[in-house]
This record gives C-alpha cells, structure tokens and sequence, in this order.
C-alpha cells in the first residue's frame, strides 16, 4: 500500500493509499462519518462507510486532533478541498487526544496566544507560515541567483547599530553584551572580502512599543552592495520585492483566498516603484489631496460601523426568538463575530482622527511614525520609495547627501494598502573622519568599533545595503492586521510564552 501525502493525493486517483495525520473535524449521517484528517500538506475529506465496519467503530472513538493512519481509495471530487477525498477501509488510531481547548467557537486574542503551540495547527496558521516560507525563499534565491554569497553574521555583538536605547543586554561571562539589532555592520566587513553578500537571520528590538507592526525578535534578511550608489540599492530591493509577489501569487493562490486576501492589489505591482525625497513625502502629507482623502476615508469607516451596529442589535434578537440549540449557537457566534467587528472598525476610526491631526501637524525634521507610514503608503498602489531623511533622526553609519547637508543618503520602502515600512536601507559613510565625527555627536565610544573603522582605513568604497523585515513582509502579503500571527512563535512587549 503506498503511503501518500495529502496535497499529492491527485497523483493517486482510483488508487489505494494510505495517508497520515491528525483529525481536524468529523461529522455524521445516519450510516456515514466524515473525517476531516489534515497531514501538514494539506486537508482531505474521508468517508466512512457502515458496510467497513471496523473503520466504522473506530471513527466514532476518534477525537478532535487524534493522530491516526487511514487507508481507502482516492475518489477525485471537483468540490473536495484539493480536488479529491478518500473512500476509508481502515484506520489506526496512534494516539486519542484529550479535549481539545481550541474549539470551533471564536476565542480571544490572549486566548489563542496562550495556546499558540495548539493554534498554529488551525488552517489559517499554517497558510501564513507556507506563505512565510516562500517569501524567505524568493528574497535569498533572489540574492543568490544574483551572486551574492551569504554569510552568518553574529548574534551576540559588543555595541549597537540602531541606538542603544532598544539594546538586549546579555551577561557573556561577566561581560555586557548585546542580541544584535541587524548583521549590517559585519556584512559590511565581510563585503570588502566577497564582493556582494547578505546574511538572513535574527534580530533584536527592545522598543516597549505595542503597535501592530512591532516585535522585540524578528528575522530580515539584509545585503550589502560594493560600490553602490541609491539607485542600485533600489534596484535590488524593487527587484527582489517583485520576485517574492510573483513567487506568492504563483503558489499561494488558494492559501490567500482561505484567509480572504484579496490578491488584485498584489497583481498590480509591477515596477518601477514610485520614488518621493522626504521633503515631498511631507508636502504630500500637508496636501489638500491627502486631507480630503483622510475625511472620506473616516466616513466611510463610520458608515460602515452604523451598519454593523444595526446587524448586531438584528443577531441579538435573533438570539432573544431562537428556539432550537443550534440556532442559539449559530446566533452567538454571529454576535461574537459582530462584536469583534464593531470593536475593530471602532479602533479604526480613532487611528483615522488622529491620522488627520498628525498629518497635518507633522514637521520637518522628525522621522515617520506608523502613522505618517500609513497615510503615505495608502496614496499608491505600489510600494513607495521615500528617500533623503533628515541625518538626526537616522543612524550613525548613513551617509550625509553631498548636496544637501542636512539629509543623508538613504531610503525606505512602504507596502501599499497601509502596511507601511518593509525595507530600510541606505548608503554607508565610507570617510573615516566624517564618520568619526558623527560617532562623537551621537556620544559613541569608538572603542568598540575599531574593528568597523578599519574598514574605512583600509581600501574604503562606497558600498550600502538595506533590510527586508520578514514579519511586516508576510503581515503585507497575507492582508494581516497584526505581525503576531506571522512568526511561529512571537516574542511581544509583555508575551515570552510559549
């Protein structure tokens, strides 16, 4: 008997199989069981049958999440989820499982946090974290189809790259350390020995910051280019960005539709990307174009919760004349759901009004929060380049623009549809005396560094390179509303479990 998984059961067609998994939902009727098994490739629809009366008996001891074998024949169906189900003549039970706690009524938010080790089993989970997969495959086949060779910066690191104010300390032998905060600094080394390099791997963020863009561990993936110039920079990023939307739309058409992403927006990305200096992005942010779109925007927000508002006062008394157990149920879980909506689009509305009043309040000189990010981003369809930021809000390492003293040589990239920053990258100061001076403004020991300004004594370039936050890139990709679902296990300002 051949052993199949579910995604490759179409292979198998009118033939005998057996497949592997845990049992995500069973049904009844009358002389019929409909399992539900999933297997990690996929889900499949088994039937059991009455006249298979060992498999029968069998099914009805199943629990939700018990692992077990089944064996039966492949029965194409056009309307099964993956285009086929299986005929059931046998099942091993590998283990029963106890009560599930994540059951089909809709919990809260800690709730599903609490039980992430259980709730990454859910279909929604685990279409984020294929799709995460394949966006980290594009980004580095990207990278390595174009010759860069990568390279594993370190983890443990004696100083800071982005401020010390977001630095975790670490005790490594009696000595303070830090989780690094990006590999740039060392790619930068490794670059005058390479060539074109990157590294993917972790970082660290201690920000007490709960917005929904943020984690205090993330991965990115990050090169660094020799002799490069801002352009070149964004052409990698521009190119490598259309890469993962081809490689997302290509194999995660049906992973999109199960969580309702609506994929249009993503099919219209082609480049070239749109490319405002900073100074434009905040004229635009002044713009009557942006204040007129930001108040119809809240308007329709605002009709939109009358309107949920009026269905959930209709579920609440459909709830007060039901009179069977399922009809009581099918209308509490409308009401939960209507609730959550109405609490969402409420929390909508209020970012909007103050959307509005930092718009038009924002000032030369500071650096875009989420906010400014999201207006921004909203006013294009495609990804938007914003380069040129004013040097004191950027970091030590970015180099000053020659024609203009005040902004340095760098650039972020925004995902449109309001998701904001995903790329930040810039050219390196490449003079040891420049640098050094923008070490001493910022209070910075050189002493720790030393090793980094060698690298301006010896045979300095212009080189640069920029960031892709594997996180925001997925939340973006997937339509999420917050980057917690989008890394197996997320470590957030007050969550470190599980």
């Amino acid at each position: 008997m051949q052993t199949a998984t579910i995604s490759r059961l179409h292979e198998h067609a009118g033939g005998e199989v057996t497949i592997r998994g845990w049992l995500s939902a069973k049904r009844s009727s009358g002389k019929i069981r409909f399992l539900i098994l999933r297997d990690g490739t996929g889900q499949c629809q088994c039937i059991v049958e009455a006249s298979h009366a060992d498999a029968f008996e069998t099914a009805d001891r199943l629990t939700l999440e018990s692992s077990c074998i089944l064996t039966g024949t492949v029965r194409p169906d056009d309307r099964a989820p993956g285009g086929c189900e299986l005929d059931v003549t046998g099942i091993e039970i590998l283990h029963i499982a106890e009560e599930y706690p994540i059951s089909r009524k809709a919990h809260g938010i800690d709730f599903l946090m609490n039980h992430r080790h259980l709730w990454l089993r859910s279909p929604r989970q685990t279409a984020i974290l294929r799709i995460r997969h394949t966006i980290i495959r594009a980004a580095r086949g990207y990278f390595d189809d174009a010759g860069f060779t990568l390279i594993d910066t370190p983890i443990l690191q004696p100083g800071a790259a982005e401020g010390a104010a977001t630095l975790f300390p670490v005790d490594y032998f009696g000595e303070e350390v830090y989780l690094a905060q990006t590999g740039q600094l060392y790619l930068e080394s490794a670059c005058m020995a390479l060539g074109n390099v990157y590294c993917f791997g972790p970082t660290f963020r201690a920000e007490k910051s709960k917005t929904r863009r943020h984690l205090t561990e993330f991965w990115m993936i990050e090169p660094e280019i020799t002799f490069a110039d801002l352009p070149v920079l964004r052409h990698h990023a521009e190119q490598m960005t259309t890469r993962i939307l081809r490689d997302v739309l290509e194999h995660h058409r049906d992973d999109l539709a199960s969580m309702g992403r609506d994929t249009a927006p993503l099919e219209a990305i082609t480049p070239p990307f749109p490319v405002l200096t900073y100074t434009e992005a905040v004229d635009l942010l002044h713009s009557e174009k942006v204040r007129s779109w930001l108040e119809g925007d809240l308007a329709d927000k605002e009709k939109q919760l009358a309107a949920c508002r009026e269905e959930l006062a209709e579920a609440v008394e459909s709830l007060g004349t039901a009179k069977k157990a399922w009809q009581k149920e099918k209308a509490e879980q409308q009401i939960r759901s209507l609730e959550e909506h109405v609490r969402e689009l409420e929390t909508d509305i209020e970012h909007r009004r103050h959307h509005m009043s930092d718009a038009s309040a924002f000032e030369w000189g500071r650096d875009f929060g989420g906010d400014e990010e999201t207006i921004l981003s909203r006013q294009f369809d495609k990804p938007l380049f914003v380069t040129g930021y004013p040097r004191e809000v950027k970091a030590f390492y970015m180099k000053r623009n020659g024609q203009d003293p005040r902004v340095v040589e760098n650039m972020d990239m925004l995902a449109p549809e309001g998701y904001g920053e995903v790329i930040g990258g810039s050219i390196r100061e490449d003079q040891l005396d420049v640098l050094l001076e923008r070490m001493k403004e910022e209070n910075m020991d050189p002493e720790p560094y030393q090793w980094y300004l060698d690298l301006r004594r010896y045979g300095s370039i212009p080189h640069g390179g920029f960031g892709l936050g594997i996180e925001r890139t997925v939340s973006w990709m997937c339509g999420l509303k917050h980057v917690r679902e989008t890394i197996p296990f997320p470590r957030l300002l007050g969550r470190m479990t599980p």
